[in-house]
């Protein structure tokens, strides 16, 4: 018989059997445990349930696997003897935390349950062990709160009001206190006395049952939530928003509880090894004193700044910045700390790697080049597709005048995550992915944000909340997405049944439009101007590092001189794809002239009408070809259907007839003749220079014609001349030849040599099948990913917004592992690529290969394109880093694994 996978992992007096390196097993919380007890830090005690438990649970039927629950109580039953306590003991009980925790890091969206093993009798025992009532109770009450909400359902806001009636009958004439908030550090031992049972009664209302008192019922209620948290819709949502796929799940780790709410040397704590914000290295975080961990990240109270730990206990102070050091060398990355502080002792609860805004990710790496912690290659692979995003992120123009911005002040919080946002007020998170998707921009305003949010959060522009610290819930996932926030905004009173939020007399409503700055932590009543920030220094010297790596040439898709000179300034190394059919609609003169060819009657008037454009056309590739100086431009010759040029309705159609001079019923046949069920298959790319041959010998003379205007100039060039919708070798051969005989003739004429290639688009799935005998007549092929994924799945990308999200989302099918129009679907579009490129180089060693659909900006398709021995990728501008910056870390993976 075979034996039992093991389940659980134990840590604790120094020693763990687990190690950091087994984040898929033990999540990154249960690794981080083991690793910080293995290096001798001072860690609870306790033990991790792998993420297989999880994996196991939801495919089989929510059951777990065998033997598991015996492990559990053999492990307990040892951290009870490591301890000297017992769980739930009516003298001095042993008390616990249970968390979950996924090898990728998921801030605030599954479950946690703190100090579990209190029951009527054991609340009692730890009153006495620890001469603290008040405390016992505390812990007592939270308990209640977090099981009762977490494991059985019970709605948050019903304790809370519990709370709250307490506060404000019994603590608050105590205290003889007026206004503001009671705290819950203020509410005493016998106010917390009356509010169990005004707890319990809740609970029982809403279960049917009384709180349980059993402590090993209580921990098998714990892991069942957790585990159970996996599958929660903010869970699900979050993996989807981040596209987190492939995890098994969640582990559950089982650790003894240290407090931080057991009076005034007694604290917890979120700090990270460096400033998230800006990448400085300074120590950086939020204190708060008698708490616990989950007062911090949730955001309920304000913070202390972690400096001023060294005034209120300085010796604890001093542990945790050699903790900070030992734990950045060790990790070689900046870490985000949980600590706890019980009575003066300093426990360190979960080290993970902390998330950071995009311009500290560039700083964090290129300084830690410079201190040699890492390699500039491991700098390269540390950053993502988003960190470049996010520099690009607008911020309040500084242009706009100081007494302008002081007359629009209305709020200052906490500059959680920089950059700038502007939009209208919502308060929930359901009203902003509404309006995000009918296209407004809006800003999420909240008390304090919860995990229920996420949602919500990401749909909107910024976010901005009443209470919380740097990091709180909303500041950690905000800054993760690098999307704009501001926190703890004391002033701010939100009433959410009225849908309004003031400030002293100043009101502002839903709807109303604010302007964030999250570098400043400012709020102003109006939606002010935002521009581009400037990029930092460590973009620029790490982009260079990036570009030393890479095999893949990085091209842009651009049909402007001016966006050629920006993509150049972005990196661009040569234009991928000049979509011709663009430059007609620059101007009304143009479109005219391209409508009067579209109704022509006879190919004398359509060559007039062409004439027309020619001179267009011409100035258009001067310019591009003067922006690229040299550097290969593709240019792809017309490829919609004509009719997309021309007005369907009757007004419209009328209005063209009479500024060309013809009938409306001539103008109007001729439009209806051209008309199709299927356009997008239809009478389009090279099949209308089948037809309409005067339309390739126009385009082609522009091109050359102004390829020999810059060469007379001195400016270099390097035209690639690309035919569309190509789907046989005879179709190819027979308009290069009319191509080619086009181009002699104007260099002819010109008295000048052009070097130019002539290739092809494969965006047709018959194409790459006969890729050997098309490449017998193409310069190089182009991969137009769009359409070849559009008829390789047989799914329109206009229209499978109704149902495409069914085939991605893991939770209905995941017959899909993305968006395939996003993400290059490499299972079966990419066995069509992979056949045709093999096919073509085997008939023509040396084939230029490419790639010009939306794919070459996506990281994993260029990942692709790479290890498919692509010559280059070419994408819209802003997504060139991007690109260069996959294609390098795409090398270097290739150069670890020994491929490519």
């Amino acid at each position: 018989m075979a034996k039992a996978k093991r389940s659980v992992y134990f840590f604790g007096n120094g020693k763990a059997e687990g190690k950091g390196s087994m984040k898929e097993l033990l999540g990154g919380k249960g690794a981080g445990l083991a690793e910080m007890t293995n290096i001798g830090l001072p860690v609870p005690a306790g033990f991790t349930c792998t993420t297989e438990v999880c994996d196991h649970f939801y495919k089989n039927n929510r059951k777990y696997p065998p033997g598991f629950k015996a492990e559990v109580e053999k492990n307990l039953v040892r951290l009870e003897k490591l301890v000297g306590k017992r769980l739930g003991d009516s003298d001095d009980p042993l008390l616990v935390s249970v968390r979950s925790g996924a090898s990728r890091s998921m801030p605030g969206m599954m479950e946690t349950i703190l100090n579990l093993g209190l029951n009527d009798s054991s609340v009692e025992g730890l009153a006495k062990k620890t001469a603290n009532r008040r405390f016992a109770l505390d812990a007592y009450r939270r308990f209640i709160f977090m099981y009762g909400s977490t494991a059985m359902g019970v709605p948050r806001r019903k304790f809370d009001d519990e709370f709250d009636e307490i506060k404000e009958r019994r603590t608050r004439p105590r205290l003889g206190k007026r206004g503001g908030l009671v705290l819950d550090t203020e509410v005493n031992e016998e106010e917390l006395f009356a509010l169990i049972p005004r707890l319990k009664a809740v609970y029982r209302e809403h279960t049917g049952g009384d709180f349980p008192q059993d402590s090993r019922g209580q921990l098998w209620g714990a892991i069942d939530a957790v585990i159970g948290s996996w599958m929660a819709e903010k869970a699900v949502t979050y993996r989807r928003v981040e596209k987190i796929k492939g995890l098994l799940g969640t582990a559950v780790s089982v650790v003894q509880m240290v407090f931080g709410n057991m009076g005034d040397s007694s604290g917890t704590g979120v700090c990270f090894t460096r400033d998230p914000n800006t990448g400085e290295n300074v120590f950086y975080g939020d204190l708060l004193m008698n708490a616990q961990g989950e007062d911090v990240v949730a955001g309920i109270r304000t913070p202390l700044h972690l400096n001023d730990l060294e005034g209120i206990l300085p010796d604890i102070y001093k542990q945790l910045c050699k903790v900070r050091t030992r734990l950045e060398k060790h990790y070689k990355e900046m870490q985000d700390i949980e600590f706890t502080i019980e009575t003066g002792k300093l426990y360190i609860l979960q080290c993970r790697t902390g998330k950071r805004s995009p311009m500290a990710a560039f700083s964090i790496a290129v300084d830690m080049v410079k201190e040699r912690l890492i390699t500039r290659q491991e700098a390269i692979l540390r950053i993502t597709d988003k960190d470049i995003e996010g520099l690009f992120y607008p911020v309040i123009d500084k242009d706009i005048p100081a007494d302008e911005l002081k007359r629009n002040l209305f709020a200052t919080g906490i500059d959680a995550v920089p950059g700038a946002a502007c939009g209208a007020i919502v308060f929930n998170a359901k009203d902003a992915e509404a309006q995000t998707e009918q296209g407004k921009s809006v800003i999420l305003v909240r008390k304090e944000t919860s995990p229920e949010d996420v949602g919500g959060m990401h749909a909107a522009r910024g976010i901005l909340t009443a209470t919380g610290g740097k990091t709180s819930h909303a500041a950690v996932v905000a800054r993760g997405w690098g999307k704009c926030c501001v926190v703890g905004c004391e002033d701010l009173v939100i009433d959410y049944e009225a849908k309004t939020v003031a400030v002293g007399e100043s009101i502002l409503k839903e709807g109303d439009e604010i302007t964030l700055n999250g570098s400043t932590g400012e709020v102003f009543r109006t939606c002010l101007k935002l521009i581009k920030p400037e990029l930092p220094d460590a973009y620029t010297t790490l982009m260079k590092w990036a570009d030393s790596e890479r095999a893949l040439k990085v091209r842009t898709n651009v049909d402007t001189p001016y966006d050629a000179e920006n993509a150049v300034r972005l990196g661009a190394e040569g234009i991928g794809l000049c979509r011709t059919e663009h430059m007609f609609f620059d101007t009304d003169e143009r479109r005219v002239a391209i409508q009067r060819m579209i109704v022509s009657e006879d190919e004398e008037t359509r060559k007039n009408a062409l004439n027309e454009i020619l001179p267009f056309q011409r100035q258009d590739f001067v310019g591009i070809f003067r922006a690229m100086d040299g550097k290969p431009v593709t240019i792809r010759l017309i490829d919609p259907p004509l009719h997309e040029f021309v007005p369907h309705d009757e007004n419209g159609q009328k209005r063209l007839a009479q500024r060309l001079g013809l009938p409306f019923h001539q103008v109007k046949r001729r439009i209806e003749r051209l008309s199709e069920a299927n356009p997008m298959l239809g009478h389009r790319g090279s099949r209308l220079c089948i037809t309409y041959p005067e339309i390739l010998d126009m385009q082609v003379r522009a091109i050359i014609e102004a390829a020999c205007e810059c060469r007379k100039k001195g400016v270099k060039v390097s035209p690639e001349i690309m035919l569309p919708l190509i789907i046989d070798a005879k179709e190819l051969s027979i308009l290069e030849d009319r191509a080619r005989a086009i181009a002699s003739g104007v260099m002819d004429e010109c008295g000048e040599k052009i070097k130019y290639l002539l290739g092809t688009m494969i965006e047709v799935p018959r194409a790459a099948l006969l890729a050997d005998r098309i490449a017998t007549v193409a310069d190089f092929f182009s991969f137009g990913t769009n359409d070849l994924t559009q008829m390789t799945l047989g799914m329109s990308r206009d229209d499978a917004g109704r149902f495409l999200p069914d085939y991605v989302d893991e939770k209905k099918t995941g017959i899909l592992k993305a968006d395939p129009f996003q993400s290059l679907d490499q299972d079966g579009v990419g066995l069509l690529i992979k056949m045709a490129i093999e096919k073509g180089r085997r008939a023509k060693p040396g084939l230029k290969i490419g790639i010009c659909g939306e794919h070459g900006g996506d990281p994993a398709s260029v990942a692709f394109c790479h290890v498919n021995n692509f010559d280059y990728v070419s994408c819209s501008p802003f997504r060139v880093p991007i690109a260069r910056l996959a294609a390098a870390q795409s090398a270097l993976r290739s150069k670890r694994s020994g491929k490519r």
